[in-house]
């Protein structure tokens, strides 16, 4: 979504531009930091020193008094959202790999086996470690985000739980997975009107990659060697969409109503503090 206005990297080495932006991003120049989600949560949670950062939904509830949402940038699932899997039926209290306590995903998944009356221990990794874990035997299932939701099955590996069916099942809504974020110290530090200009800035960025599809495809590609091209089209057709490009404009955006509805329930459970009503940063 960003290398129209970052320039596209070297996978191996992230300080290395290798194409320069393909748009002009007037006063601003961006510079491109790409991180494990869990890496980037806990960044925000524990030091907010970036100006934008990707960031659970969940995560986000964490830090809503030092970042903004945007409208652009998210992640939805419509009816589909990470999945458990597993080799066998799960123990009594498994042990499930999951990829960081601050995710959307583990939320879900503590509400789901919560409903369940099942309880569990955990295992963080690193998202792309998980499916080797539960394969070798180090954690009885694995919570899955990313690319690995399309490959599990290449292990031996079960579904025993879609955690966006779940969600649909229960709410009718799109699952809200990650968002971006602003810092809301940029309106002081840049003037005001700042956060909406930025955000009108990451909208024409992802505009631009969506309509060259191709050439974007095969940059992402460059890091995840693993997986088709057929896989990878796969994965952004079910990740990027129209709630991607906008969440909705308040109070009736599916995106933003769905956001909405699961923090209140992660407040409601004890889970996160509540933010309040979702406001989230348009573009000018």
């Amino acid at each position: 979504m960003w290398w129209p206005i970052t320039g596209m990297i070297d996978p191996d080495d992230h300080t290395r531009v290798v194409s320069p932006p393909a748009l002009d991003t007037g006063r601003f120049t961006f510079r491109a930091l790409p991180a494990d989600i869990d890496v980037l949560n806990r960044r925000a949670i524990e030091h907010c020193d970036l100006d934008i950062t990707a960031l659970s939904v969940f995560a986000w509830a964490m830090v809503a008094d030092r970042y903004a949402l945007t409208s652009c940038g998210g992640s939805f699932g419509e009816g589909y959202g990470p999945k458990l899997v597993a080799g066998t039926e799960l123990p009594a209290e498994p042990l499930i790999a999951v990829p960081g306590a601050r995710t959307t995903a583990y939320l879900l998944l503590s509400l789901a086996l919560k409903e369940r009356g099942q309880t569990f221990r955990t295992l963080e990794l690193p998202f792309d470690q998980i499916l080797d874990a539960v394969a070798a035997g180090r954690a009885d299932a694995g919570l899955l985000i990313h690319q690995s939701q399309l490959t599990f099955a290449d292990l031996g590996l079960v579904q025993l739980l879609d955690l966006g069916a779940w969600w649909l099942e229960r709410t009718g809504l799109p699952l809200p997975l990650g968002g971006n974020a602003l810092r809301r110290d940029l309106e002081h530090r840049h003037g005001p009107g700042t956060l909406r200009e930025v955000t009108a800035i990451l909208d024409r960025s992802i505009r631009h990659a969506l309509m060259h599809r191709d050439e974007s495809t095969r940059y992402a590609m460059r890091f995840a060697p693993e997986i088709s091209r057929a896989q990878a089209d796969r994965y952004i057709d079910m990740y990027v969409s129209d709630l991607t490009v906008d969440a909705g404009p308040p109070p009736s955006g599916r995106g933003l109503m769905s956001i909405q509805r699961l923090l209140d329930l992660a407040a409601h459970e004890g889970l996160c503090r509540w933010t309040g009503p979702v406001c989230l940063v348009r573009p000018t």
